[in-house]
């Protein structure tokens, strides 16, 4: 299918000489020109304002369904830095995706859902200390208007109090966790520390592990905290529609948080992460498997770990910006079958 772009390109070059005026029906910077928050954008792919694709940039939440937000912090890495500029690269990443019905969903996203970008949290990077405060008191603020909240992260920590937010309105979460890392190690109530957050979140009732799940696992913690789990060598022999099924299954109709630590997959496709691990499975398989998760009760969602200093080409900017997509996709998805149920 030749993009929208394209398409009225040249349209508005055809009709130049009557209107005397190319592109007379354009608009740039959509972040911040456009109309409706269902409007399609038609920048190119090169120019424009780089909201996540290309959704207004604003802090009105009346009306909205998703909001995106990101959070650059990045003082819980236990290695390589730089997750801060991660909501950048994945924002910068998504102008790739032009306003076409999005793959694999065939639909456009936003035809039926209000999505828009929130901006970033404000951090003060002198005192971490009051980092998970501020994210939960903004994440709360979001969820307080209804809407869904997709984040941008950031380091693996931001979940912690992003599910402490999710958790106060909707209940325990069966937390759905793409990762090479379990991030149960040894915890300290106030250790700011991306590797022990989901060994706290289920001692405090916020993650029920019994209905927990963690995919692609390819190191080893003290312990497992009751989660289930399918390693790296599992889902290596386990083709996509296996691995959703395990996933559903699982989780069993649960409130769920999807949480997506770009270092799942193999540094063959993320090479630009703070912990990469050898091993891992492909874009494209994930990709199989997150298109599959539609009938998850998915109440809230992430893309962490996306660490820019190490990408190459942004080849891990896509692959983050790709699974965020994906998130609306589902969220889009579920919304149509809702509707078409009456």
């Amino acid at each position: 299918m030749a993009s929208r772009y394209k398409v009225d390109i040249e349209r508005d070059h055809a009709s130049a000489d009557r209107e005397g005026a190319p592109l007379a029906n354009k608009t740039i910077d959509h972040a911040f020109t456009a109309t409706t928050l269902t409007s399609a954008a038609s920048d190119p792919t090169f120019a424009g304002a780089l909201s996540f694709m290309r959704r207004r940039f604003t802090k009105e939440l009346a009306g909205v369904d998703v909001a995106v937000w990101g959070i650059p912090f990045d003082a819980a890495t236990s290695n390589r830095p730089g997750t801060r500029f991660g909501p950048q690269a994945i924002r910068r990443a998504s102008a790739i995706f032009d306003n076409d019905a999005q793959y694999p969903f065939n639909r456009d996203l936003f035809a039926d859902m209000a999505v828009i970008d929130y901006g970033d949290c404000l951090l003060d990077y002198g005192n971490h200390q009051d980092t998970p405060g501020a994210i939960e008191r903004q994440a709360n603020a979001i969820l307080d208007s209804g809407a869904f909240l997709l984040t941008l992260g950031g380091d693996h920590y931001v979940t912690w109090p992003l599910l402490k937010a999710h958790a106060a309105k909707h209940g325990p979460l069966a937390l759905v966790q793409f990762d090479a890392h379990q991030d149960t190690w040894f915890d300290e109530e106030r250790r700011i520390d991306h590797g022990s957050f989901v060994a706290r979140a289920v001692r405090e009732g916020i993650v029920d592990p019994d209905r927990s799940i963690q995919i692609g696992i390819r190191t080893h913690a003290p312990e497992d905290c009751g989660i289930n789990i399918l390693y790296g060598h599992q889902v290596e022999d386990m083709n996509a529609g296996d691995i959703a099924s395990a996933i559903i299954s699982h989780t069993r109709g649960a409130p769920a948080y999807l949480t997506f630590d770009i270092d799942c997959l193999d540094p063959a496709f993320a090479p630009g992460t703070g912990t990469p691990v050898a091993g891992g499975p492909s874009s494209a398989k994930i990709l199989s498997v997150l298109q599959r998760l539609h009938q998850l009760d998915i109440r809230g969602a992430d893309v962490v770990e996306v660490s820019p200093p190490y990408d190459h080409a942004d080849v891990t900017a896509i692959a983050g910006a790709t699974v965020a997509m994906y998130m609306l996709g589902l969220r889009a998805e579920r919304r149509a079958i809702a509707v078409s149920q009456g």
